[in-house]
This record gives C-alpha cells, sequence and structure tokens, in this order.
C-alpha cells in the first residue's frame, strides 16, 4: 500500500498551536518533518508530537518516512513550501506508487489577517535600527501627510479609479500604523497603540448601531442617523453639536458640515446676510455662505461643485496656453 504525504499550512499570523482538530490528530498520529524550528513545532512537541528538522533536500525523507510507516507530516513554514509540493508533485506524478499527496490546512488567515503584518513592518520600522526618517517623525511633522493621503485618497475616488484607490488607502493605513506606532514611545499615562485604536472603533460601531447589534429596530435610514446622532450626544453630554467637526477642512465643506449639523437638531440660525457687512472680505464669505445653504437645499455639494468647476477651468486654461516649442 502507498504511503501517504500530508503537506500541513498554517497560517503564520495566528497563534501557535490554534490549529483544526484534524490538524491536531494527524500531527499527533504521524511523523512530522519540518524545515525549521518555529513556535508551532515547539507546540506540536508540547503535544506529544514528533517533530524532526531536515537539513536540506526533504523530498526522499518525506518519502521515506511515509513508506516505513505509512502516514508522514510535512509542517509548511511561513511562506507555505510551494517548490517542495511542486518536487513532491512531478515525483508522484513519474511515480505514483510511492505515497498519496495531500493538502492540509491546518489553520487560515481570519479576514483583515494582513492588517498584523503592516503592524508588524512599522513595528521594525520605527524601533532602533529601523527607518531613521520615521523615528525622527511626530504626530505634528506628519499631519500634512495625512491630509495629503486623503486628498489623494479622495482624487481616486472622483476619477473612479478603484485601483488607484485600494493604493491610496493604503497609504493612509500607513499614516494610521504610524501615528499608532508613534504614540507607544509617549510618556507613561499618555501612550496608546494600535489595538487601542482598534478596540475604541470597534466598541463605537457597536454602541452606536444598535439596529445591528442589540436588536433594535431598524427602521429608514433617517431614523438610524437620527438614533446613530442621539447615542454620540449621549456619549458627551453637555457638548455642542458642532463638536467633531473638523475645522481644518476646506471652507466650503466646513460651511456646509456646519449647516447639516444644526439642522439635525433643528436649530434655525439664518446665515449672516452679505448687505450687512461692511468688510469686504467679511460680505464675500456670507455671500458664499448664502450659496452653501442654497446649494445644500437643492440637494448639491457645493464643495465637489466648485471643484469641478475649478478643475474644468483649469483645463481651459491648459488649452488656452501657446504651444511648447520643443526644437
Amino acid at each position: 500500500m502507498a504511503g501517504r504525504i500530508v503537506l500541513l499550512v498554517t497560517s503564520p499570523r495566528l497563534p501557535a498551536g490554534l490549529l483544526t482538530a484534524a490538524a491536531w490528530d494527524v500531527v499527533r498520529s504521524a511523523p512530522v518533518l519540518t524545515g525549521a524550528e518555529s513556535e508551532l513545532t515547539v507546540a506540536v512537541r508540547a503535544a506529544g508530537g514528533r517533530v524532526s528538522v531536515v537539513d536540506g533536500p526533504a523530498t526522499q525523507p518525506l518519502l521515506d518516512a511515509a513508506g516505513a510507516l505509512g502516514t508522514a507530516v510535512w509542517l509548511a513554514g511561513p511562506a507555505g513550501d510551494e517548490p517542495l509540493a511542486r518536487e513532491l508533485g512531478l515525483r508522484l506524478a513519474r511515480e505514483p506508487g510511492l505515497a498519496e499527496l495531500e493538502l492540509m490546512y491546518g489553520s487560515w488567515d481570519p479576514p483583515g489577517a494582513r492588517l498584523l503584518d503592516a503592524v508588524a513592518v512599522m513595528d521594525r520600522l520605527a524601533s532602533p535600527g529601523g527607518d531613521p526618517w520615521k523615528r525622527a517623525q511626530t504626530h505634528e511633522s506628519l499631519a500634512r501627510f495625512l491630509l495629503e493621503e486623503c486628498y489623494e485618497a479622495y482624487d481616486a475616488i472622483s476619477a473612479g479609479d478603484t485601483d488607484a484607490l485600494r493604493e491610496e488607502l493604503g497609504d493612509v493605513l500607513l499614516q494610521v500604523v504610524l501615528h499608532a506606532r508613534l504614540a507607544e514611545e509617549l510618556p507613561e499615562g499618555e501612550r496608546w497603540t494600535v489595538d487601542d485604536v482598534a478596540g475604541g472603533l470597534v466598541d463605537k460601531m457597536i454602541r452606536r448601531n444598535p439596529h445591528v447589534f442589540a436588536g433594535a429596530e431598524a427602521g429608514s435610514l433617517e431614523e438610524i442617523t437620527a438614533n446613530w446622532d442621539r447615542i454620540k450626544r449621549a456619549e458627551k453630554p453637555g457638548g455642542s453639536v458642532l463638536d467633531g467637526v473638523a475645522l481644518s477642512q476646506p471652507a466650503l465643506a466646513l460651511a456646509a458640515k456646519i449647516l447639516d449639523r444644526a439642522d439635525r437638531v433643528g436649530l434655525a440660525v439664518p446665515p449672516p446676510l452679505a448687505e450687512g457687512q461692511v468688510d469686504p472680505e467679511a460680505r464675500l464669505g456670507a455671500g458664499l455662505l448664502t450659496t452653501v445653504a442654497a446649494a445644500r437645499e437643492a440637494g448639491l455639494d457645493a464643495e465637489a461643485a466648485l471643484r469641478r468647476a475649478a478643475l474644468a477651468y483649469a483645463e481651459a486654461v491648459r488649452a488656452a496656453e501657446p504651444p511648447t516649442d520643443t526644437r
């Protein structure tokens, strides 16, 4: 009878020893071969498994073990050991009577597992011996880069380029994990980690979506939004309806946000009249605010409208420029 070789693949992003029942059964009952020591080899030995490290080509040792004992397990490394799997497959295709080859997943990456890689890579870059530029940064020095990356993601959305959006969101994520890593260096009592960031986000999402997590009635989108606002105000009693509005955002977007917040709670505060302003700049600002309010009433985005007009004007300027002499 042909032997059996089990290629056991596991996720390097999960704790060692977190395996399926089938994987534990096979590593306890059959000899385990692997290319290097790891936390998982320690866990398998601690559970009574027999693990041997192969120094050099592993195909023949696996065939020998499977032929002598019926079943042999190859504990794949973090990268999956595809070259070995390919070599074994070709060998058994030529000599099918030697053994049967089985691929078994002892564990696999959950959704979001690569975020752990991002955190680990950033930790190395921002630790001693890493990247001097990142280690020299502060939250203040990075602030402009966070804005720039968000604007670039916005541009990708405006262009309908989802591939570019994926890349730009990666750059935004880089800023998040870098800020979180730098926060680990803050003085005692002030420091926090990326887990604190994620934990706070998870708590907030669950708390503000009771129609999903607490069995509350969902209702219409308007009712869900109103309920979100009620929960948010209850979290910070005594605060202003404008708390949390980003004051550094572009002025048209800021004006629209303030108008929206006031409207949500039924505050009818009319914008200032341009005619009543003595200062020319104040008169212009009041007029712009009135324009933003009118756009909002019409269901239009003043920021997006001005951006669209500005970009169209930029194209007209380019078209009107004299041709460049390339001679």
